[in-house]
């Protein structure tokens, strides 16, 4: 009884403190997410100022210079572009997750995994660039070694922005699928292959599905930055490589129109919720089944 009575106890503290602190709960959410929302939103419907600004008068010439052929490549290139890294992070973090969980070194390879979000993401960008650059190491180590005449162009592509963005934002696929398999038994995958199952059917069968949740997870801490990313295309990606962030900063501070600037941010904004409510319903329903 008295156990029972310090769990109702803990229950009713935990539920006060809600209410003691929801308040300001609420003015942080207001003040740096939905007032910023609003703004962003409120914008796109006001009229260009030619010098910069806006004029505070109603207009959909935002949205309509955005429909274009031009802007809607970016967006399926910025969609297509995510969507690959987000794939190959799983794919990569999986294997790599699964070892870290049930290493003797687990701590060690967990740190680093973690020494990246130590360094300034810039300074990791520069050092791919003086590898893979057109007088990189890689390049001159090419040419002087004979297999090739003239540079070859690693960098300034899609291919290069891809790479990039699968390097940041791996440890964030790593982080949940390690949370994840940890907390499976190694003896569930022990017991499997005793009733005749093979490593595949381990694989599919009984780790997956058990690790859905931290897919969803990985899934989303990759695919939503890199569709906002700026700086990635901005530095290894070429004329044609740019993505959703480098337009919209584009139309900020070099077409002055605040108003376009502010569509696409609302596309990108709808973009990321449809992603995350998407990802999301549909993790917590594969956990229902």
């Amino acid at each position: 009884m008295n156990s029972k009575h310090k769990e109702i106890e803990a229950v009713l503290e935990k539920k006060s403190g809600y209410e003691k602190y929801g308040n300001v709960y609420l003015f942080w959410l207001v003040v740096f997410f939905v007032v910023p929302v609003l703004v962003i939103l409120a914008y796109s419907f006001l009229t260009r100022d030619y010098q910069g600004g806006v004029i505070f008068k109603f207009s959909l010439q935002g949205y309509k210079d955005i429909f274009n052929i031009n802007y809607l490549t970016v967006f399926l290139r910025t969609v297509v572009i995510s969507l690959f890294a987000a794939a190959i992070c799983i794919a990569i973090a999986i294997p790599v997750s699964y070892y870290i969980a049930y290493s003797r070194f687990k701590d060690f390879l967990l740190l680093l995994i973690i020494i990246p979000f130590w360094t300034n993401s810039l300074i990791r960008i520069y050092a791919w660039i003086f590898i893979l650059g057109n007088n990189g190491l890689v390049n001159q180590f090419l040419i002087n070694s004979g297999l090739v005449n003239s540079y070859v162009r690693f960098i300034y592509n899609n291919g290069a922005v891809l790479l990039i963005l699968v390097y940041t934002y791996l440890p964030f696929a790593i982080l949940p699928l390690f949370s994840s398999i940890e907390r499976l038994e190694n003896q569930l995958f022990e017991a499997a292959m005793d009733l005749g199952c093979t490593k595949r059917q381990v694989f599919f069968k009984v780790l997956l599905p058990n690790i859905k949740q931290g897919i969803v997870s990985a899934f989303v801490f990759v695919f939503i930055p890199s569709l906002g990313t700026y700086a990635v295309p901005e530095l290894v990606g070429g004329k044609n490589s740019r993505l959703i962030g480098n337009e919209i900063a584009r139309q900020l501070n070099i077409a002055k129109n605040w108003p376009a600037a502010a569509a696409i941010s609302s596309i990108l904004l709808v973009l990321t919720i449809i992603a995350v409510i998407v990802f999301i319903y549909g993790g917590e329903k594969r956990e229902a089944r």
